[in-house]
């Protein structure tokens, strides 16, 4: 299975979904990130959250969904629609799920606020990316598949202990 982490800048949220995708099911499925508009780079305090966690970064890097040598079977979006963030629609034939996750290199405040709006949306993708891959994903109908993702995130938004 192929899987797109799609958002606007593709350096930070999408990045981190990328890395822990493809460290927690290693070669079974892949995942690659992109954004409608690339920053051009990955945040640095992204790769040093990862290179901490233990989650290779090697070929982690900002780039457009537009020139994407592959098809994804699914790709989901990790906008913040509560911050009004414009979020990219991916019109080609894939399941399409949204998992709004608050945008981290927004964060301001001190060094260690930062730290923690970087902590918190990579504990929030990583424990969804958790679920995901706890799934049949092999053995899900589309629909079943899309009904199983918004839960997934419908459920951490609610309750994070939940999943």
């Amino acid at each position: 299975m192929n899987v797109l982490f799609l958002c606007t800048g593709n350096s930070c949220r999408s990045i981190y979904a990328e890395a822990v995708f493809n460290y927690l099911t290693e070669t079974r499925h892949h995942a690659w990130s992109a954004g409608s508009h690339p920053a051009g780079e990955v945040n640095p305090l992204t790769m040093i959250w990862l290179e901490k966690e233990g989650i290779p970064t090697r070929g982690l890097a900002s780039k457009p969904w537009d020139g994407l040598e592959l098809t994804p079977d699914v790709v989901i979006t990790v906008c913040d629609d509560a911050a009004g963030e414009a979020c990219p629609f991916f019109l080609g034939k894939a399941v399409r799920v949204h998992w709004g996750v608050p945008d981290p290199s927004k964060a301001k405040g001190s060094e260690a606020e930062i730290e923690a709006a970087f902590a918190s949306a990579f504990s929030a993708l990583r424990r969804r990316i958790k679920a995901m891959v706890a799934l049949a994903l092999d053995e899900l109908d589309p629909e079943a598949l899309r009904q199983a993702l918004q839960e997934i995130h419908h459920l951490d938004r609610i309750n994070p202990h939940a999943i």
